[in-house]
């Protein structure tokens, strides 16, 4: 997650406003190389061995995370993978430009070193019944994933030259020929478009990505979308296909329509309106189709809802034996698909150990950031990687682009974040306390440096006033 994870924490982070937000993304991928680069193994939470026999459909980013967490609890887990090698979208689509192979392998690694079994070219439904799958295991897991892509439903797009994004990395992960020709345009404004994208510019193509709403309300994320413009790629805002033209059974070029944005749609958004009369015609040899995936499975029948999307509770569980996480219960981030299959590993385990059912724990306090004294602290730019010098990147397309911070500028970045809202020893209150208001611990921790004699308060709000954190307030909010 560390290297694809869009890090949406980071748009929240107070430092934002001053000089950029901490680098949180760029911490976590620090510390997941240096923790592979010493072959650190992943630890159990105790010794016991559990007898219940955990089964796993799938091995993407959902299904690994609960193998992980069931595992580290001691249970047997056994992943059933329909391919030859684990790790789903993240081993067989996300380009090693963003993704390597190497770390995916060593990270999915860390968790069959916990005992996971793994057993790769099962397709359930087909090589082995789903029922039968149940007998075997007294819990299961479906983590199986949205890899079929939706269509785009205009005239000429069945046929020769027209592909699914998803499938084109697919194809070209595996060392498939793509055979996309000279000229390629990418349909759609996700993370699949912009991978897509740039990928085919890595294999020589020139590049028009079309959008049907504006730069504002691509989802892809900025930064890849700055990226891919600095490799070349071309962007055509507010425009859709409206058909596919054919020349001999091949692509010859796409009519696009132009559109505006109107009202919101079902989904809240605001919804592209064709503008009569305004189309032009785009000269292309191929195009990718990455508008939105959906499930390509069948061996559940009814467990699906009718667009076939899994629907469960809100910890993952589809029955008392039967959970399920990730993709398969709506497309979403990789850092969701964890989130989902550590949750769901969390209640099962509760079920099976006969303890109550976890609860969400209470919503912390929000901090106000006016709360923050930004002119405490000295300005001071992050660590992020710059972009560089772009003719590398298609030069050694697959080398990644960004880079992993050195030790020396990970402690920098880390040391960056204000703390707000937690004490970090600034001592301003003990210094300008009256004499016994304020005493050092004797043995500090995170967040815990100093005490509070409430007897020997005058209430003169002078420490609320100057902590520059925002830690202190004239209402409790926790321990101090």
């Amino acid at each position: 997650l560390g290297r694809i994870c869009p890090h949406p924490c980071e748009r929240l982070c107070s430092r934002e406003a001053k000089d950029g937000a901490v680098s949180i993304n760029a911490l976590e991928r620090f510390l997941g190389d240096w923790g592979l680069s010493r072959k650190l193994p992943l630890q159990r939470l105790d010794g016991e061995n559990r007898a219940e026999s955990i089964g796993i459909v799938g091995s993407g980013p959902a299904s690994l995370s609960f193998a992980y967490h069931m595992a580290r609890r001691g249970y047997p887990v056994t992943i059933y993978e329909q391919r030859e090698l684990p790790g789903g979208m993240l081993r067989h689509a996300i380009p090693d430009f963003r993704l390597p192979r190497e770390v995916v392998s060593a990270e999915i690694q860390r968790v069959l070193d916990l005992g996971v079994s793994l057993v790769p070219g099962v397709e359930v439904g087909r090589d082995l019944l789903f029922d039968e799958l149940r007998s075997r295991h007294q819990l299961m897991f479906l983590g199986l994933g949205a890899q079929s892509a939706r269509r785009l439903g205009v005239e000429g797009e069945t046929g020769r030259g027209v592909m699914s994004g998803i499938d084109y990395l697919m194809r070209r992960k595996a060392g498939v020929s793509t055979g996309l020709g000279r000229r390629v345009a990418v349909i759609g404004g996700g993370n699949t478009a912009i991978d897509a994208a740039r990928s085919a510019r890595r294999d020589g193509a020139e590049v028009t990505l079309l959008y049907r709403r504006s730069l504002e309300e691509m989802p892809a994320e900025k930064h890849e979308i700055r990226d891919a413009e600095l490799e070349g790629v071309r962007f055509e805002f507010l425009c859709a296909p409206g058909r596919i033209l054919r020349d001999d059974g091949g692509v010859a070029g796409v009519e696009v329509q132009r559109v505006r944005l109107g009202g919101p749609g079902e989904d809240g958004r605001p919804k592209p309106v064709a503008v009569p009369g305004d189309t032009f015609t785009l000269e292309v040899d191929t195009v990718l189709a990455a508008v939105a995936q959906e499930p390509g499975w069948h061996a559940l029948g009814e467990a699906g809802d009718a667009n076939g999307w899994l629907r469960t509770a809100d910890d993952g569980r589809l029955a008392n034996d039967l959970w399920a996480g990730g993709d398969d219960r709506g497309a979403g981030i990789a850092s969701r698909a964890v989130a989902q299959g550590r949750l769901a590993a969390e209640a099962a385990h509760a079920q099976l150990r006969g303890e109550p059912s976890l609860k969400q724990p209470p919503a912390q306090p929000t901090l106000d950031p006016a709360a923050v004294k930004m002119d405490y602290y000295d300005e001071r730019p992050g660590a992020a990687s710059s972009p560089g010098d772009t003719r590398s990147w298609l030069d050694r397309p697959e080398r990644e682009v960004d880079q992993t911070l050195s030790g020396e500028q990970a402690y920098g970045e880390a040391a960056r974040c204000l703390s707000c809202g937690l004490c970090f020893g600034c001592q301003r209150c003990f210094m300008y306390c009256n004499a016994g208001g304020f005493t050092r611990i004797e043995e500090p921790a995170p967040g815990r440096y100093y005490a509070l004699a409430l007897d020997a308060c005058e209430g003169c709000g002078k420490c609320i006033e100057i902590c520059p954190c925002g830690y202190l307030e004239s209402r409790r909010r926790g321990p101090l």
